[in-house]
């Protein structure tokens, strides 16, 4: 298994977590991966939201460019985020939709002054390459809501928009929610790590890859077929992630797609099946790709207490 210096060392750190926001602060709008089109009613909406809390928003340069499937150029979609990650007046880089991209301008930052100063980097989905990548820096990230989250119906997104307030404003973060008859029952505390399912497989082997020892593992996915579910679970299986896993979370997993050949289990059957036997389950945990998009803040120590009929996330 392939770890890197930074991923060997956050196997014991405490992360450091950005400041957060306050009325006045900047935050920028960029698209690191997948192209807006015919999205800029929706962004500029994403935009009055922010305002609304007393916070100012700036667009990358290139946000609304278009480069075939991407949102502008590499070397584009690098450049506002670059700019966003040294501009010391920017306090927080939100996404404005995931897609496909991230990981085509990972490896062309350069994270020297973002170290020197965190800030918050949001969104989820493909923004997951971001998420495992800065936790390897040593510093907490937000799986929230992106700016193409307010494409969705309004009373659909009302705890999706509450959240992501509270965590960017330093409120404290808890979810108490009816359990699932799949859930496997325990109580642990432990960082919490992960995101997408495909983005986490495609970071293996590479400086990207988290460690998840003494961790909790939260896994969501949309689009596929159960068997490409099971394989890249059987991949970072293989990897070493669930050798000394304290738990799991299951966002959402939306949309599968049905195989010609039937897979025969449930999806909640197919986790199971991978997973080790003795480590707390949660299911149906409200994050992913479905309007109701609960905030959570990666590399943040939690409680899990999974129960017979509710159970518990608290952020520290």
């Amino acid at each position: 298994m392939i770890f890197s210096s930074a991923n060997a060392q956050n196997k014991s750190m405490k992360l450091i977590t950005p400041p957060y926001l306050h009325k006045g602060d900047t935050i920028a709008m960029v698209a690191p991966a997948g192209i807006l089109k015919n999205r800029k009613d929706v962004i500029d909406e994403a935009k009055k939201l922010a305002e609304s809390w007393g916070l100012k928003v700036v667009y990358g340069k290139h946000l609304f460019n278009q480069n075939d499937h991407f949102a502008g150029t590499d070397e584009q979609r690098c450049q506002d985020f670059q700019d966003a990650l040294d501009n010391p007046n920017i306090k927080a880089i939100w996404s404005a939709r995931g897609g496909y991209g991230s990981v085509r301008v990972l490896d062309q930052l350069d994270f020297t002054k973002f170290k020197q100063h965190p800030k918050w980097i949001i969104g989820y989905s493909d923004i997951t390459a971001f998420h495992n990548h800065v936790n390897n820096l040593g510093v907490e990230t937000l799986h929230a809501m992106m700016g193409t989250s307010m494409q969705d119906k309004p009373e659909d997104i009302v705890e999706t928009i509450a959240t992501f307030k509270k965590a960017m404003f330093g409120d404290k973060l808890k979810y108490n929610l009816k359990s699932s008859k799949y859930n496997r029952k325990g109580e642990i505390e432990g960082e919490l790590v992960g995101g997408n399912i495909a983005i986490l497989a495609s970071m293996l082997g590479s400086s990207s890859q988290i460690s998840t020892d003494g961790k909790i593992l939260f896994i969501e996915e949309i689009g596929e077929y159960k068997y490409s579910i099971d394989r890249m679970l059987q991949s970072i299986k293989r990897a070493g992630y669930f050798t000394k896993l304290k738990g799991v979370i299951v966002g959402n997993m939306s949309k599968i797609k049905k195989n010609t050949t039937p897979w025969g289990s449930s999806i909640e059957e197919l986790i199971l099946d991978v997973l080790p036997k003795d480590i707390p389950v949660l299911f149906d945990f409200p994050a992913g790709h479905e309007p109701d998009n609960r905030a959570l803040i990666m590399g943040r120590k939690i409680s899990l207490i999974v129960g017979k009929e509710t159970s518990t996330v608290s952020f520290e």
